[in-house]
C-alpha cells in the first residue's frame, strides 16, 4: 500500500494496516531510521517474570484482550507471495 507525507509532515496508516497491528488512537510508536527505511514500531511493555513453583515464567503484561489479533496463516500466505517463483 502507498500513502504519502502531507505538508505538516504527517503521514496516514491505511486502516488495514492500524487494524492488523493494533494501533489505535493513542498508541505509542517508536521511529527507527536504518540504512535503507523509516520504521514505526508499535511499543509495548515486555513480558514479567513470575514464579511458578521453582520455575520463572514469562507472563504478557498487557491484558489478552489489548493484544492484536494475528491470523498467522494469512501472514505466512502474504511472505510466499510476495517473493516470485
Amino acid at each position: 500500500m502507498k500513502t504519502a507525507i502531507d505538508k505538516a509532515g504527517r503521514i496516514v496508516i491505511p486502516a488495514a494496516i492500524r487494524l492488523r497491528a493494533g494501533l489505535t488512537p493513542g498508541t505509542e510508536v517508536d521511529v527507527v531510521l536504518d540504512d535503507v527505511s523509516v520504521r514505526l514500531l508499535r511499543h509495548v511493555p515486555g513480558p514479567k517474570l513470575t514464579r511458578v513453583g521453582r520455575r520463572l515464567v514469562a507472563r504478557p503484561s498487557v491484558p489478552a484482550r489489548d493484544l492484536p489479533r494475528l491470523d498467522l496463516a494469512a501472514l505466512v500466505e502474504e511472505e510466499r507471495n510476495r517473493w516470485p517463483g
